[in-house]
């Protein structure tokens, strides 16, 4: 539903793709300028930022393009409108995800996917084809770890209610976060974003192994190959916190 009535003014959805494609080609263009006055940011070159940049943006793009609406569901849980998507006969978290469902965010992966092109063919790397296989390794997976972000911060709304900012800092923040070489950080921060939260999985250990760089917090070089284990561990966590936010849910009472 969502999908037809975006593509019925198909002029005004073109336009709106468009503006959305240059408006997050703003991001990539802070970091041009920033190149414009070093030759290297944390010891990592313009093509490797690059290659970092683009494969946080396209998984991140995906992720939000499916998931992307998570963040309104405070405002249907304090509305009391979250009560009709219960008596469907469709998966609440399918319908929470197609809420407001904006295809105009293929612009966001379209803008990462160019990125990630040029820093391919920009960057230099010893390619094996176990590297070349675990470039789509990175995107789906880094998808798939953003996404159960995505629905672990929905769950938090069920108690906090309005929680938007909060999701939005661990999703839109660390997609932020990730298109930035983690040499620039400190070591706690790095070591909180591997084992913590494990975000570094999306890109900066794989990226690390590719490019051969030593990863900060001397993981083992296998760790590059862990993504899909993370992306799938991540599930299961935000799939046990969603069903416990689902289970808490009693409803406005009106």
């Amino acid at each position: 539903m969502w999908i037809r009535s975006t593509v019925t003014y198909r002029t005004s959805f073109a336009l709106t793709v468009v503006g959305n494609l240059l408006l997050t080609g703003l991001d990539f263009v802070g970091v041009l300028l920033m190149f414009s006055q070093v030759d290297s940011l944390g010891g990592w070159s313009l093509p490797e930022v690059a290659f970092l940049y683009g494969l946080s943006a396209t998984s991140f793009g995906i992720a939000d393009l499916l998931l992307g609406s998570m963040d309104a569901l405070g405002a249907r849980i304090r509305d009391g409108s979250f009560d009709t998507l219960l008596v469907r006969p469709v998966p609440v978290l399918a319908q929470v995800g197609a809420d407001h469902f904006a295809l105009r965010r293929l612009g966001r992966i379209t803008q990462g996917t160019l990125v990630l092109v040029y820093g391919l063919f920009a960057v230099d790397a010893d390619w094996t084809p176990v590297k070349v296989v675990l470039l789509p390794v990175m995107v789906i997976s880094g998808a798939v770890v953003f996404g159960a972000v995505f629905v672990a911060g929905a769950a938090f709304q069920f108690l906090a209610q309005d929680a938007a900012e909060v999701q939005n800092a661990f999703t839109y923040g660390g997609s932020t976060l990730l298109q930035y070489p983690p040499s620039v950080f400190g070591k706690d921060l790095v070591r909180a974003v591997t084992f913590v939260l494990p975000l570094a999985f999306v890109n900066w250990v794989p990226a690390s192994y590719v490019l051969g760089r030593p990863y900060p917090v001397g993981l083992p070089e296998s760790a590059a190959f862990a993504p899909p284990l993370v992306a799938v561990g991540c599930c299961v966590l935000a799939g046990v916190a969603w069903r416990a936010g689902l289970r808490s849910y009693r409803s406005t009472g009106s």
